[in-house]
């Protein structure tokens, strides 16, 4: 299993939010790329980057950040938010970033997933799937849907997505733990490969989540930031 420090982009800081509420950010850096670096001195594999700024108003606000990134940095990088059209995702790709996350307008634009697929491998196109008490939320996780989170990876499944980020909202950013049951079901009942987000806190965390067959991923955030645990710790529970 994969362990992705998360680095999250506002207004060319690095963030975290909670719960992804806008008005309750914290700061961690005036400088993303210099937060990636780290990590990947530190031994990360991945990186999971969003453009926040994006999410919300639907068209990237921070390329120049990640084409800075996809630039200083070796290791791969998967990147979601404001990616809503066929030019974004092109731009972004051809640019050096290894995998795009296309979250709301996997809702909405079922022909910008087909023609991804076709001109890009599944590999390059992954899901992201937000859920707040099982339904899909969307435009930064501001609008909940009445799409059932695995009605959504089925369909995704048949489009020829193989692999989704799925997210418990209301783990996101508090530190109490993934949403075990939610993650698993959604691992064995689609098939599809999941990158767990939302919650991890502790060794604990991601070794419980290493023993959900189908989850290949874990993404880390706060819990790097706020030192409850170091990405070294993280890596030894994935590798042990």
């Amino acid at each position: 299993m994969l362990i992705f420090p998360a680095v999250d982009i506002k207004d060319g800081y690095c963030v975290r939010l909670k719960q992804g509420r806008k008005e309750e950010m914290t700061v961690y850096s005036p400088d993303p790329v210099n937060v990636a670096r780290q990590w990947e001195r530190q031994g990360a594999e991945w990186l999971h980057v969003v453009d926040l700024d994006g999410a919300f108003s639907g068209v990237p606000r921070n390329r120049e950040i990640v084409k800075e990134m996809v630039r200083r940095l070796s290791i791969p990088i998967q990147l979601g938010g404001g990616i809503r059209s066929p030019e974004v995702a092109r731009e972004y790709l051809e640019l050096g970033v290894s995998r795009i996350i296309i979250g709301t307008s996997a809702l909405g634009d079922r022909g910008l997933l087909t023609g991804l697929l076709e001109e890009f491998s599944p590999e390059q196109v992954i899901v992201g799937i937000d859920a707040r008490d099982g339904m899909v939320a969307i435009k930064g996780w501001e609008d909940v849907t009445a799409v059932g989170a695995l009605d959504l990876a089925f369909q995704m499944k048949d489009l020829g997505i193989i692999r989704t980020v799925y997210t418990d909202i209301s783990r996101d950013g508090v530190l109490q733990g993934p949403n075990i049951p939610a993650i698993r079901n959604m691992a064995e009942s689609t098939g599809l490969a999941v990158i767990a987000s939302g919650g991890v806190s502790t060794v604990e965390d991601i070794a419980a989540l290493r023993e959900i067959p189908g989850v290949e991923g874990a993404i880390v955030g706060k819990a790097l930031y706020e030192g409850r645990i170091t990405l070294d710790e993280a890596l030894q529970a994935v590798r042990n």
